[in-house]
């Protein structure tokens, strides 16, 4: 068994003890924050992560359940209210990118991953490149972020989590 499969293995069925004591940090910290070392670098290899200049990863928080809506008192019929039962036309991941990609407008998201979840909130970590960066520019296997085609590509649906939403194979 290699070293990435072995560290796979963890994360079928992580340590409820261990995992529950990093949610408790984690949810005290801020909603988005950029972390050293992806959680999962099995993971993160995966999905295009590079231990060089020019490549962040960030965790973030989204909140679980149904979209609610802000409740009209105008005269309305009740049944038009729509307090509950809406669902978001995207996924939690794709908003934790969106968000993370606000939080960073000078970088660009290249992928994400889901870290653990708690009951109240999932968490996240966002893969960002800095497509301005020299070692990314020179880098073969992620210099085609750097072109303008590009940019903005967590709000337009073009990371992974968002191509799932738009129906996108």
């Amino acid at each position: 068994m290699g070293f990435y499969k072995y560290m796979q293995s963890f994360w079928k069925k992580p340590d409820a003890g261990v995992m529950r004591v990093k949610y408790m940090a984690w949810r005290r910290e801020p909603v988005v924050v950029r972390v050293e070392n992806p959680t999962r670098l099995d993971r993160a290899h995966a999905l295009g992560y590079k231990a060089k200049q020019g490549i962040i990863v960030a965790r973030t928080r989204i909140k679980k359940g149904g979209r609610t809506r802000a409740i009209t008192r105008l005269g309305r019929k009740p049944s038009k209210a729509g307090m509950k039962k809406y669902s978001a036309k995207k996924s939690k991941q794709q908003m934790a990118e969106e968000r993370v990609a606000r939080k960073y407008p000078n970088l660009e998201v290249l992928n994400s991953y889901w870290v653990g979840d708690d009951g109240v909130q999932k968490f996240y970590e966002v893969i960002l490149v800095d497509p301005h960066s020299p070692s990314v520019m020179q880098d073969k296997d992620l210099n085609w972020i750097c072109g303008m085609e590009h940019s903005s590509r967590a709000f337009r649906g073009l990371t992974s989590s968002g191509k799932k939403s738009r129906d996108v194979k």
